[in-house]
């Protein structure tokens, strides 16, 4: 049931398709299943796919990169997005407490402290101590809530259960609320903000909140609980309707246009297509905290991470009746995997399998030689040596990798990069050192010639060469 693109096998992952695919046959044998579609992606482009088993047992439909599956809790990271969509245009504050934008909350039952402590940063990560779930859920049926509105109307209900940052909690509940605050700022109910702001301009057509069209619908795989004392297999219940914490149908070929999309190397400011700004998306990545004492787990912001060995897998993984998967990435390599089940299981290895298989190729082939970036040449005078004269300390600013960046031959870990603003003398720092954020100056003579820099707190002289 494989459905390789040969055309879509490009480079060092097409000769890893046989591999890759027994890995798959493999996983979907020894537990079970009826069918997984899964895909690799590098470089913005999925590279390759296949489909095994069955998207359809009774009806022998096979599972293809087209195929629907509810991505259950992977739309977490949706939701994350829009609310830093809304954070970077101002709207709301990450540090904000939820109240702000949902004055029911005032009498939720918080007993560690204020109902302030529940913050957005905190309920994006998991790290809010709300509650799981909302109130009355029980999976085994299954009853869940998804109306937020309602929900709060049982606000006594609603509690806190741990202290903040304490430890990760998982919270179903948050998520539904950070909807909730998605469409009272923005004034447009929650699905129709994710589908005008985010899929809309990745185009991912294929991606969905119920009730779908009739064209999404006939793709959609059947759902199947797990097995019991045979190889019979039995369709799972209906699932709830969860929108932001949940509600997301998707398919392997849009997935890999979502991973892509974390890795773009056009990041730059939200534009179009470029529907977070690059800097963003980085600090969605980022960890925030450590979720084992292992140091294998760290939580970020609507996603998390996994190390493995000593590659950083940044993932979600969802679960809901019928449905398990899991996206996986490397930002550093811009390598990632998808992996979609309509049964009950862990995919996540699955996932970082086919991405690490992936990953070995890639760094094992050749790298290409390319040109590099011309230097603008208007930076071109502000190249050269610069001296710190209380402590010797000599840097040199270089055109670097299309950036201008500071190197330090004493301190090779610390290498400052710039931002250009609207001033041809005056930069940013960008992130990954401690000056980031700060100004780095240029200081010119009467006769424009470059003088000295400041570089956040301290100022280096020019060095020129002696005549």
């Amino acid at each position: 049931m494989g459905s390789t693109d040969p055309q879509a096998t490009a480079g060092p992952v097409a000769e890893l398709s046989a591999l890759l695919e027994a890995k798959a046959r493999s996983f979907v044998r020894e537990r079970r299943l009826p069918g997984v579609a899964v895909g690799v992606v590098h470089r913005g482009e999925l590279v390759w796919s296949s489909g095994v088993g069955f998207a359809d047992v009774t009806a022998g439909r096979p599972a293809e990169a087209t195929t629907l599956y509810r991505i259950a809790s992977i739309t977490k990271t949706f939701t994350g997005t829009a609310i830093m969509q809304l954070r970077d245009e101002g709207k709301l504050h990450l540090d904000d407490p939820a109240v702000t934008y949902l004055p029911e909350l005032r009498d939720a039952v918080s007993p560690f402290g204020t109902v302030e402590t529940v913050t957005i940063r905190r309920m994006l990560s998991h790290e809010s101590g709300l509650m799981g779930d909302p109130p009355g859920t029980d999976w085994s049926g299954p009853v869940y809530e998804p109306d937020p509105v309602v929900n709060l109307g049982r606000v006594g209900e609603i509690a806190t259960s741990i202290p903040p940052n304490d430890q990760q909690k998982y919270s179903n509940l948050a998520y539904q609320l950070l909807g909730e605050i998605v469409a009272r700022v923005s004034g447009v109910p929650y699905a129709e903000y994710v589908r005008t702001q985010i899929l809309e301009p990745l185009q991912l057509s294929g991606t969905s909140h119920d009730p779908l069209s009739a064209d999404l619908a006939s793709r959609r795989a059947i759902g199947y609980g797990p097995r019991a004392f045979s190889d019979e297999l039995r369709e799972s219940v209906a699932a709830p309707s969860c929108p932001a914490e949940g509600g997301l149908w998707s398919c392997v070929e849009d997935m890999a246009r979502w991973v892509a999309f974390q890795m773009r190397e056009d990041g730059g400011p939200r534009d179009g297509a470029q529907v977070l700004a690059g800097t963003t998306l980085a600090e969605m990545h980022r960890p925030r905290y450590l979720g084992d004492e292992a140091w294998t787990e760290a939580w970020g912001i609507s996603w998390y991470a996994h190390r493995r060995g000593e590659v950083i897998w940044v993932q979600h993984s969802g679960g809901l009746h019928g449905f398990t998967t899991n996206v996986c990435f490397d930002p550093k390599e811009h390598v990632g995997a998808i992996a979609l089940v309509n049964g009950d299981t862990a995919p996540g290895e699955l996932a970082m399998d086919l991405a690490s298989l992936a990953r070995d190729a890639i760094l094992a082939a050749p790298e290409p030689i390319t040109r590099p970036a011309p230097l603008p040449e208007a930076w071109r005078e502000l190249l050269g040596l610069y001296a710190d004269g209380d402590y010797y300390q000599t840097l040199r600013l270089e055109w670097r990798d299309g950036k201008l960046t500071f190197v330090d031959h004493g301190e090779e870990t610390w290498r400052p990069t710039l931002q250009p603003t609207t001033d041809p003398d005056r930069f940013v720092i960008e992130r990954g050192v401690r000056e980031s954020g700060e100004a780095c100056e240029f200081e010119r003579t009467g006769d424009g010639r470059v003088r000295s820099v400041r570089l956040a707190s301290t100022v280096f002289r020019r060095l020129d060469a002696v005549e």
